[in-house]
């Protein structure tokens, strides 16, 4: 497992890399790629640090498990590469952004627009055996996405964190609300949405409002 990953974060990530359980967990990785299939591919494992840099990140979406079929993860939380069917949660959010923002439904379900633009889709975990959801949970990775999380809220200002979902909500421990800005709802995957925890959450809306009064780019979602 090749730790590819922007320069921009090096500084902070490097000291984590060094340590026992990442070395440990990587270990775990490179034996689990070699053996058995998994997902995403070797080379997109670290796409979310790839595709936006940490200087230019604004929000930040947590997901927890890559998707686990064929051809669906590109190493951002809840985006699938262009031309594979949206998944249930991708369709909801999809669904959310139509109906707060009056977008119309977009064909690809490639979220990497949204990465370039400073949108930071980390999964806690960042690998998964293929048709095996939560294989690779407790093996480190975790461990890593919340020093992910803790040196993004230590070293920057006015991040909007989307926390979708029980999972996500009990990141907020790891993030400083008096400078960051913190929006929970429901998940979007049906059994959350169709309670109403999900949909008319505007968390698309309120996101841009919150950028433009800190006079930053919105997101065209």
């Amino acid at each position: 497992m090749n730790v590819d990953i922007h320069n921009s974060w090096k500084q902070y990530l490097e000291p984590e890399f060094e340590k026992p359980y990442f070395k440990n967990l990587v270990q775990f990785v490179k034996s689990e790629y070699k053996n058995t299939q998994c997902f995403p591919p070797g080379k997109e494992i670290f796409n979310a640090f790839e595709s936006c840099p940490f200087n230019d990140l604004k929000v930040v979406i947590i997901g927890q498990d890559p998707y686990h079929n064929y051809n669906q993860a590109n190493g951002l939380c809840f985006s699938v590469n262009d031309g594979i069917a949206h998944p249930p949660s991708l369709i909801n959010i999809f669904k959310e952004i139509e109906t707060d923002l009056g977008i119309a439904y977009p064909k690809s379900g490639n979220l990497e627009r949204w990465a370039k633009q400073g949108v930071f889709l980390l999964n806690a975990t960042l690998t998964v055996r293929a048709h095996e959801a939560a294989s690779h949970q407790k093996r480190g990775w975790e461990t890593f996405t919340d020093a992910v999380i803790k040196t993004i809220s230590s070293n920057k200002e006015n991040v909007v964190f989307l926390l979708w979902g029980g999972f996500a909500k009990k990141k907020t421990k790891l993030i400083d609300s008096s400078k960051h800005h913190i929006l929970t709802s429901g998940h979007p995957s049906p059994l959350s949405a169709n309670r109403s925890y999900w949909f008319e959450n505007k968390h698309f809306s309120k996101t841009n409002a919150i950028l433009k009064h800190k006079n930053l780019n919105t997101i065209i979602w």
